[in-house]
């Protein structure tokens, strides 16, 4: 049987549990019932195959690394993509078309996050790349807390990192003393962790930030595809995330901000679109956003960032807030269930609003061997490692790595319910196959998992 066949077949194919281990009482007590997916996304029904020749369907609690698109984000792209021509510049329809496309988008997202009048929305590839483009801008010294994603810990220039403390209240205290010892341009934060999920109190960091004269930037991957934020209402100056957390991942994300650190930076790319003039001995450069955005655009990502927030507050913020909140709180009880985990938090003053992520880690053995299985044996997507926030993990983790599970808008309580089930189960039982390690991560030792055609050379 050809691969396309094993993937046209699954249908026919018994999908029973993926292993024969036996499961502790603690995962075999029934549940119950809880919400289903609030949207439908790209991956809904998706079947994956398990070792051993299963098709399960997939549990993807990863999204906090990166979530499928939104299913009407999909549709969408599909009835741009004729259409998709140069912009700014071109005589033709699809041209003219491309172009509105793309400046539509742009006031979209600025409705989306509140941004004021004289707010500037400029197109990135991602979050890193939209703070790096502002870290050229800021005149002066940056603060920043260690419990930051590289993201927004490497690319600023004269940067000063403040410990995170074991409570909200006084770690809030410290990034005053700091601003207030010696003056700093900007305060840049997560708006939630992404290794505990953790809402950092947003409005409150800038009343602090701007008391002590500092701009304040906000590094939205995490926070903005789960709760709502208003640029103008909570006083944030830049705003930093990614279209590929929110749904839509086709290569765009945004800095919406304050113009004139923009206007004075010098252009973030070199190029055309960014110049009103090039001479042999210089060049006039534009303002605005033009000025950080020279090439070809990404029509596509911008189309489908903007389809994606549209979607988002068409699905309301009280019903995200409520589907998430019942899908949290099942993880987080089901985790203080199990024997031998243990869930990492930055905070210990019962900081208590965080979204749909929970990173664990073993008493015993490895987390990488357990995500390994957790995909190869069960279907279920998760992420091990540190998660590209070394300092904040190595402050608040004793082991080396840990597995973080992530909830979006396409989770349901049956997803929370199959990893609980399969962690009891590798925790108690091990894995029901042999793997091995490897410089990429714990991989089966026999992997007799087909791969569909247009994944093969």
């Amino acid at each position: 049987m050809t691969v396309t066949e094993q993937f046209a077949t699954r249908e026919a194919v018994r999908r029973a549990p993926a292993t024969q281990a036996t499961a502790t009482d603690a995962a075999a007590r029934p549940r119950p019932a809880g919400p289903g997916p609030l949207a439908v996304l790209a991956d809904e029904g998706l079947e994956v195959p398990v070792l051993g020749g299963r098709f399960v369907r997939h549990v993807n609690l990863d999204v906090a690394a990166s979530a499928p698109a939104l299913e009407v984000v999909a549709q969408q792209v599909t009835r741009v993509l004729p259409y998709y021509a140069s912009v700014h510049r071109g005589s033709g329809y699809p041209s003219q078309l491309s172009t509105s496309l793309v400046e539509d988008a742009r006031l979209a997202v600025a409705r989306h996050v509140g941004a004021r009048d004289d707010d500037l929305v400029v197109f990135t590839r991602n979050t890193t790349d939209a703070l790096n483009l502002l870290a050229g801008a800021v005149p002066g010294d940056t603060v920043v807390l260690d419990l930051e994603h590289h993201a927004n810990l490497l690319p600023w220039r004269s940067r000063r990192l403040v410990e995170g403390r074991a409570t909200i209240a006084a770690t809030l205290d410290a990034l005053d003393a700091e601003l207030a010892r010696t003056p700093a341009a900007l305060l840049s934060v997560t708006g939630a962790s992404n290794v505990t999920g953790e809402v950092l109190p947003i409005d409150r960091l800038a009343e602090i930030a701007h008391a002590r004269g500092a701009r304040i930037a906000v590094d939205a991957a995490q926070l903005l595809p789960h709760r709502r934020v208003d640029v103008a209402a909570s006083g944030i100056d830049y705003l930093a995330f990614s279209g590929h957390k929110a749904y839509a991942p086709f290569g765009a994300g945004a800095l919406v901000g304050r113009s004139d650190w923009l206007d004075a930076a010098p252009a973030y790319l070199a190029g055309g679109g960014a110049v009103d003039a090039v001479r042999v001995d210089g060049v006039d450069w534009k303002h605005g956003v033009e000025r950080h955005e020279a090439g070809t655009p990404n029509v596509i990502g911008a189309v489908a960032l903007a389809r994606a927030l549209a979607e988002l507050d068409r699905l309301g913020d009280d019903a995200r807030h409520d589907h998430e909140q019942a899908l949290t709180r099942r993880l987080h009880e089901g985790l203080a269930a199990q024997q031998g985990v243990r869930v990492l938090s930055g905070f210990g003053d019962g900081f208590g609003d965080r979204l749909g992520i929970a990173t664990i880690e073993l008493e015993r053995g490895s987390v990488g061997l357990l995500a390994a299985a957790l995909g190869a044996e069960h279907g279920i997507s998760v992420r091990a490692g540190r998660f590209c926030a070394h300092p904040f993990f190595e402050r608040t983790a004793t082991r080396a790595n840990g597995l973080r599970a992530s909830l979006g808008a396409g989770s349901s309580a049956d997803d929370v319910d199959r990893f609980l089930d399969a962690l009891a189960t590798l925790i108690a039982d091990g894995p029901a196959h042999a793997y091995d390690r490897s410089p990429e991560g714990w991989c089966p030792r026999v992997d007799d998992r087909p791969r569909p055609d247009f994944a093969l050379a």
